[in-house]
């Protein structure tokens, strides 16, 4: 799967196709875009789902002359995969290092603390 290249307005698309349970029809995909003031031709959009089909983030199942765009992977595991990379490039892969960097940097208030916190207190012990 590939992360890198995703564009902005990409990841905006695959947002809204995570968001109807990973399948979308174009003229469902031009509304909701509609609805958020988006102004985008469906020409832009279709650029982007094709861009988005050949990065193998997409699937397009065609039914007649019309497309179905199915996700390929879910918003979960992109995330995933993201991270992984980000910290693997910004942190040598060091989860340590992504935190310090974030209290250095005065990025966690003592609310976010206490949450992660409790988080590790419940979930520390438990891996996929």
């Amino acid at each position: 799967m590939t992360t890198k290249n995703v564009s902005d307005a990409e990841l905006e698309i695959m947002r809204i196709i995570w968001n109807k349970n990973g399948r979308v029809y174009l003229s469902d995909l031009m509304e909701v875009l509609s609805e958020m003031g988006n102004k985008w031709k469906t020409n832009t959009v279709l650029t982007f789902l094709s861009r988005l089909a050949e990065k193998k983030m997409l699937k397009v199942e065609k039914k007649g002359r019309i497309n179905k765009y199915i996700a390929l992977l879910s918003e979960e595991k992109y995330t995933q995969t993201l991270t992984q990379s980000f910290l693997g490039k910004f942190f040598g892969g060091d989860a340590k290092n992504l935190v310090a960097a974030l209290l250095r940097q005065d990025c966690l208030s003592g609310e976010d603390i206490a949450e992660l916190q409790e988080f590790w207190k419940e979930n520390g012990d438990k891996r996929e």
